[in-house]
């Protein structure tokens, strides 16, 4: 099975959904350098930037995973109208799949079943597959409020950020292991950022007082690359995604980060290729 690694263009430019900046060639070229297969990140409208991204694509010979983080409205069917927009948008640079930031924490569970039918009729109507990111603020905000859409819809696939849950439960979710089984069983891409009990990012997980941190991650993702190698999948994807502020802690005043969001990505890159070669 291959072990694809994306690289987030999260933090490496100044606003990634409505203007990709003149270097945008240049950070595709460290990408690809520095090993990945792949970018993850949202699809701008504007036709000009969506060509270049194309071409960039093509001429660094990397993967796109297409990222669906904006789409809002003050009712559900204005929110369904902004999803399809973006998700179309989104498939039109034919990616490997659309991760999606998928309804809301304070819709009702029909209005979330709603949203994900749509994606699940915008799936086969644009021939693309679609992944709901486990996420705060979203209809998979919690492990226990996400087991009812999982149990409805048998084809719901997720992308596993469990740091999440960690924030939202405030544990590493020792006494939620019935429910962290069924995720992992539906999850089809990894989001390899470790969170802590009360936040949803450590500052650095090389650090040795997130040992503890690192090794439950370990666990749920060991676990996910367990079950495709079980499926003979021929491919699992993995976006180490440590974001900068405000994800990253930073020093008051300065907003200087404690960390390098550029070296850490990297390094969990290379350290997660290693453990599962």
């Amino acid at each position: 099975m291959k072990i694809s690694t994306f690289c987030p263009i999260w933090g490496l430019v100044d606003n990634y959904i409505t203007q990709i900046d003149g270097n945008i060639e240049a950070i595709f070229k460290r990408i690809k350098q520095a090993g990945y297969d792949g970018v993850e990140m949202a699809v701008p409208f504007d036709e000009q930037q969506k060509n270049q991204i194309a071409t960039l694509l093509k001429d660094f010979d990397l993967q796109l995973i297409a990222l669906q983080w904006a789409a809002c409205g003050p009712t559900v069917e204005d929110y369904l109208l902004s999803y399809e927009k973006h998700i179309t948008n989104a498939s039109h640079l034919k990616p490997l799949f659309i991760n999606s930031h998928t309804g809301t924490d304070f819709y009702s569970f029909d209005e979330n079943i709603c949203i994900l039918k749509k994606a699940t009729s915008l799936e086969k109507d644009l021939h693309v597959k679609i992944l709901h990111e486990i996420h705060r603020g979203k209809f998979s905000f919690h492990s226990a409020t996400i087991q009812p859409y999982l149990h409805s819809m048998p084809d719901l696939r997720l992308t596993a950020d469990f740091s999440h849950w960690c924030n939202v439960s405030e544990s590493f979710l020792t006494d939620q292991p019935k429910n962290l089984h069924h995720a992992i069983s539906r999850s089809d891409h990894i989001h390899a950022r470790v969170g802590h009990q009360e936040a949803c990012q450590v500052n650095d997980p090389r650090a040795p007082e997130w040992k503890e941190a690192l090794d439950y991650h370990l666990t749920w993702w060991d676990a996910i690359i367990s079950l495709h190698q079980q499926k003979n999948s021929p491919e699992i994807t993995i976006t180490p995604e440590f974001g900068p502020f405000p994800y990253m802690p930073s020093l008051p005043y300065t907003l200087q980060p404690v960390a390098n969001q550029w070296e850490i990505n990297n390094w969990m890159k290379d350290f997660l290729k290693d453990r599962y070669a």
